[in-house]
């Protein structure tokens, strides 16, 4: 393990992002304690059976969803029937669209890395949800119609919410996002000359070390479990 110098439960203690999962971070844990002794503080986001955290992989969406909720109040946005756009149908998008379009949102847009789905009305996002399941991506479903990731972000919406990858948005295409407002659930997502021509242009950014702090926020009070080998409600 060409990093375990680095970790501990008192030093780095890494957590999942993109491609990994509570797997991984199993996996990670049996290897720093075949070197150091089992230190489930070592790392975080755990199987619930190795010490993870209860809903552990709803958490980061969780906090999108809250966030959307509370800017709402402030941007005068009626947060019933508002029409949401998610990039990303993972982890993060596809929990955070379900629970925004349970709190009354219309979910019209969601993507993963192949294709996009698009109705603008709205999507059923738990149907959207099993047929992923089933078929490994969403090219196909039948609910909407299919578009590119880049034809999602320019949508016109109420609310965007890019949780893929980073650099999404650039002076590129900047001019032509059409959401008065973004959450930033990935890393990165806008780079600084996007940034400057949406704020410009009256765009609200809510930014992502805010939008995605659910899973740091559970990831810490994980570890404060395991440091004290107490398992929390």
């Amino acid at each position: 393990m060409n990093i375990e110098h680095l970790l501990g439960p008192n030093r780095d203690i890494p957590a999942p992002d993109m491609g990994t999962n509570s797997q991984t971070m199993a996996w990670m844990m049996d290897a720093y304690g075949q070197l150091h002794g089992h230190y489930p503080a070592a790392v975080t986001a755990e199987p619930v059976e190795m010490g993870g955290p209860y809903g552990r992989d709803v958490v980061t969406g969780r906090g999108a969803a809250f966030l959307l909720q509370e800017i709402a109040k402030d941007v005068g946005l009626n947060a019933q029937g508002a029409r949401v756009v998610v990039q990303g149908f993972g982890n993060i998008g596809s929990w955070a669209a379900r629970l925004i379009h349970e709190s009354g949102c219309r979910v019209i847009a969601v993507s993963d890395v192949d294709s996009g789905i698009y109705n603008a009305n709205d999507l059923d996002i738990e149907r959207l949800q099993e047929y992923r399941e089933a078929a490994g991506g969403l090219c196909g479903f039948p609910g909407g119609e299919q578009i590119t990731n880049s034809e999602l972000l320019e949508l016109e919406c109420d609310v965007l919410i890019p949780a893929a990858i980073d650099n999404v948005i650039t002076e590129d295409n900047a001019h032509r996002i059409k959401a008065p407002l973004i959450l930033e659930a990935a890393n990165h997502l806008i780079t600084p000359e996007a940034d400057s021509i949406l704020t410009e242009g009256g765009v609200t950014i809510l930014p992502d070390i805010l939008v995605n702090a659910g899973g740091v926020v559970v990831s810490y009070f994980e570890w404060t479990q395991n440091l004290q080998e107490f398992r929390w409600e």
